[in-house]
């Protein structure tokens, strides 16, 4: 392979994990295949002891509004497995992610070589440079969400699907795409039926399948991907189960996915994708792309099925971004379809010379809106960041000698970014341990003095007992929004600030202060970096405004409990 095939393929394998490590939190809704990720490394499937299961599990504790299948966070437990072993299960989250990025970027790198084999290296270079300048698709490339579970399955069957030199492999590869689309429809995502309907639609009518074929393949498939799914998550659920079957039934049939909010039918192709192609002229290259008879019948085998998906899918009246992160990789191929087509011809008219000069500029315009709202978007989990803090002000005082403390979590916590994996750096089987027995599980003195205390986590929420003095008195630390609903005596040790809007500060302006506590975290880098610029450019700053969000809190005047 050239060098510049192999740099364009680093870049794509390096982009999710530069975004990873900007932004290592999670919100709640990816916690359901975290949580579970967690529950398979530290307990295994307990195959043997199924009883283990409700105790042990947190999606019995925490099933959601519908369940979802278990295959995904098994098979990504199980692959990240040994680097776990390797690097130590404190970094057991960040292994996880990684793992599940790689996973996506091997795709998108396998999209780029099918593209630069069916349209040439420098439509795949273009495409190279427009997904990464991207912040959507690289940004959720390594976040645990059931979408990014088939994204991987879409996106291989999508350049399996582009042209190849080799028509027996042409053929062996169009079969293998659609078994992807189905075994992403039937385990991770039931509206992929509508693109498998789409891309059947397609080979149909290019005879490039026949009929019978086509349904003998998605029958056999299906059968398999049922086969795994099936047994296995009803098994972890404890009841018999075809998950994505009770999703669509609850979010399409009951039509109980409009309680999370309803958007107009539009909203796809005027409001989500533009923001998902992020560059300002990808839409119009689109469009160039399929109107130039140069480019016209590429551009279509690239963009129909996915826009056929989006317009069949926004008949659904709840939209999220996310739901059609699929038909990015194909549309920004697309585009750059039409990108090279007009810097191929720069030379030959000042027209295109000056629309050339505009791709740049718009390039380069992405990739700086992708870096700021990167930096935005890892200032939005204040739970993870007071987590953090938590561990850190904790290693530096008297309670680094503790074998545990008890801390409490509120719901903005549990929200922004505590995950299991956070709680439990240590790796422990805690929900499998009497009270009694903890003790037994915990490291040695001489581990536990290295590695801190062991944390054991209360997440009650909505409850008479937080209207109880005698609750609180068993918490040694509290993490709050709102630091006056904890009860009794208590001080706070740090303020975790998060994202509030952009400010702009002028010569002589103070920055608003908060005097409920010492400012730790994110919140206190953005200060240092505000007052450094400030410095530099006069004392005007425009940059991220952060704003109070989780107050770290330790409780004070009492003698901590034993745990009992």
């Amino acid at each position: 392979m050239a060098p510049s095939g192999l740099l364009l393929d680093s870049l794509l394998l390096a982009a999710p994990l530069v975004h990873l490590a900007a932004s290592p939190h999670t919100k709640v809704e990816e916690s359901f295949n975290l949580q579970a990720a967690h529950d398979v490394l530290v307990y295994g499937v307990p195959l043997a002891a199924p009883a283990r299961l409700a105790r042990a599990f947190d999606h019995f504790a925490f099933p959601g509004a519908v369940p979802r299948s278990l295959v995904g966070p098994v098979v990504l437990a199980a692959v990240a497995r040994p680097a776990v072993a390797l690097v130590g299960f404190r970094h057991a989250q960040l292994v996880v992610r990684a793992v599940l990025a790689a996973c996506n970027a091997a795709a998108l790198v396998v999209f780029r070589r099918a593209l630069a084999e069916a349209f040439g290296a420098a439509v795949a270079a273009w495409w190279v440079l427009m997904t990464v300048a991207q912040f959507h698709v690289v940004y959720y490339a390594s976040r645990t969400l059931p979408n990014m579970f088939a994204f991987g399955l879409t996106t291989l069957a999508l350049a399996f699907l582009l042209p190849k030199t080799d028509p027996r492999r042409a053929r062996v590869r169009r079969r293998q795409a659609i078994g992807l689309l189905v075994f992403a429809t039937a385990i991770f995502r039931a509206e992929l039926a509508i693109l498998l309907a789409a891309v059947g639609l397609q080979l149909l009518a290019s005879r490039q399948l026949a009929l019978r074929s086509l349904v003998a393949l998605v029958v056999g498939t299906l059968a398999v991907a049922l086969a795994i799914s099936v047994p296995l998550d009803s098994y972890l659920w404890q009841r018999p189960l075809w998950p994505e079957l009770a999703a669509f039934y609850f979010n399409a049939v009951q039509g109980a996915a409009s309680d999370w909010g309803v958007s107009p039918w539009h909203y796809y192709f005027s409001s989500a994708l533009p923001r998902l192609l992020l560059n300002p002229l990808a839409v119009p290259l689109v469009l160039f792309a399929l109107a130039h008879p140069g480019t016209r019948r590429q551009a279509r085998l690239l963009a129909v099925p996915s826009l056929l998906f989006v317009a069949i899918y926004s008949l659904q009246p709840h939209k999220e971004a996310r739901f059609v992160f699929y038909a990015v990789p194909p549309l920004t191929a697309a585009a750059a379809l039409g990108a090279n087509l007009v810097a191929s011809r720069r030379a030959k008219s000042p027209a295109y010379a000056l629309a050339a000069l505009a791709l740049a500029l718009a390039l380069v315009a992405s990739c700086a809106a992708s870096a700021a709202v990167l930096l935005v978007s890892s200032l939005n989990y204040p739970g993870g960041d007071a987590l953090a803090q938590l561990n850190a002000l904790v290693a530096r005082s008297h309670d680094a000698s503790a074998p545990t403390l008890a801390v409490h979590a509120d719901v903005l916590t549990c929200m922004t970014g505590l995950t299991l994996f956070g709680q439990n750096p240590h790796g422990l089987p805690l929900a499998l341990a009497r009270p009694s027995a903890l003790a037994d599980l915990l490291p040695p003195p001489a581990a536990a003095a290295a590695s801190g205390p062991v944390f054991l986590f209360d997440k009650t929420e909505d409850s008479p007992l937080l209207d109880r003095l005698s609750f609180w008195e068993t918490m040694d630390y509290a993490l709050m929004e709102d630091p006056a609903a904890a009860l009794g005596s208590w001080h706070v040790v740090g303020v975790v600030h998060g994202y509030d809007g952009i400010e702009v500060l002028k010569p002589g302006a103070a920055p608003r202060h908060h005097d409920a506590g010492p400012v730790v975290g994110r919140g206190a880098r953005v200060a240092r970096l505000r007052d450094a610029v400030r410095g530099y450019t006069g004392g005007w700053w425009v940059g991220p405004r952060m704003s109070p969000r989780i107050h770290i809190m330790k409780r004070t005047r009492h003698t901590r409990h034993a745990v009992s």
